[in-house]
């Protein structure tokens, strides 16, 4: 069985450390951990790291589509690796959250997120993991477009840098364990 786990965010330097990468920088410090690199993948328009977990192919994604366009990257990986949509797993920030809280769900509408709203739109199913890393609402009135692409503030930073570590525990205990339902039950 191979898993695909999923870091949603934008890139480029621009938004290196913004609330709307939580997913790829989750990815990041999973990378990190399992010791492998990310390679661009030009025919995925994805950045994709390999590794195996208890003799199981996991990749690591972050697509490189921007946001709004995430599922044009998704599919086709899901597609050329012969993955179902249950064993993948999408990382992303998640504003109705507090910062630093993270929830798991096996699956879900897109809650007006837009990376998970293309997925959902390229996959064609809601079956999937959802791993969300609370980024809190917009504070004094500012534009929700200005929240998600700004860092975090001094006050909020170390419990976002928390709940990105919480997510990567998850993640790990769920690729480890092969149980998305016993990670849920543990680390909601």
């Amino acid at each position: 069985m191979t898993k695909m786990i999923v870091g949603l965010g934008n890139p480029g330097d621009r938004y290196d450390g913004t609330k709307h990468n939580m997913g790829f920088m989750a990815l990041d410090l999973l990378a990190k951990e399992y010791q492998t690199d990310f390679k661009m993948e030009k025919t995925f328009i994805a950045e994709v790291a390999q590794t195996f977990v208890n003799g199981e192919k996991v990749f690591l994604v972050k697509p490189q589509t921007f946001m709004n366009e995430s599922g044009r990257a998704v599919k086709p990986l899901l597609t050329y690796f012969n993955i179902d949509p249950e064993d993948l797993s999408v990382v992303f920030d998640d504003m109705d959250s507090p910062v630093g809280r993270v929830r798991l769900r096996q699956k879900g509408s897109s809650g007006g997120h837009n990376g998970i709203k293309s997925i959902l739109t390229h996959v064609g199913t809601e079956h999937f993991n959802h791993v969300k890393i609370g980024i809190g609402r917009p504070k004094n009135g500012m534009k929700v477009v200005n929240h998600v692409l700004t860092k975090f503030d001094s006050e909020d930073n170390s419990e976002a840098q928390d709940g990105i570590f919480k997510a990567v525990d998850a993640i790990k205990y769920y690729i480890e364990n092969n149980d998305f339902t016993k990670a849920m039950n543990k680390f909601n």
